[in-house]
């Protein structure tokens, strides 16, 4: 699988994303890679399970921003929506959003992991 194949599965605008990565798959490959390593998905769903709005905004804003940068739209779009509930300090709304980001994040993450482990046959 190649990375561009990788996003076209994702629903993501690849040529945006190689774009603002300065046309290079290799760096793009690199950091959606890395998007398997961070927390913050678990962190949000640890502090929404908890109560814990504020650790709930804190995760769901980097979150929002990493999406952003990798060209995730799909779970960009939700996570900017749960990260204005949580900035509102309610947990309002957020059940349905988070049933959502399971499926969008299961997606990307099912995708990279194909990625990587092509890459490594």
């Amino acid at each position: 699988m190649t990375v561009q194949e990788c996003y076209e599965m994702i629903g993501a605008d690849w040529q945006d994303v190689l774009q603002r990565f300065g046309g290079s798959q290799a760096i793009v490959k690199k950091f959606a890679i890395k998007f398997l390593d961070d927390p913050s998905f678990s962190d949000m769903k640890k502090a929404v399970a908890e109560k814990n709005v504020e650790d709930a905004f804190r995760a769901a804003h980097t979150l929002k921003g990493v999406c952003l940068n990798l060209g995730f739209s799909d779970l960009y779009h939700t996570s900017y929506d749960i990260t204005e509930i949580f900035r509102a300090g309610t947990f309002e709304g957020a059940e349905e959003l988070m049933e959502a980001m399971d499926d969008q994040y299961q997606t990307i993450q099912d995708a990279v992991t194909r990625l990587m482990q092509e890459d490594a046959e």
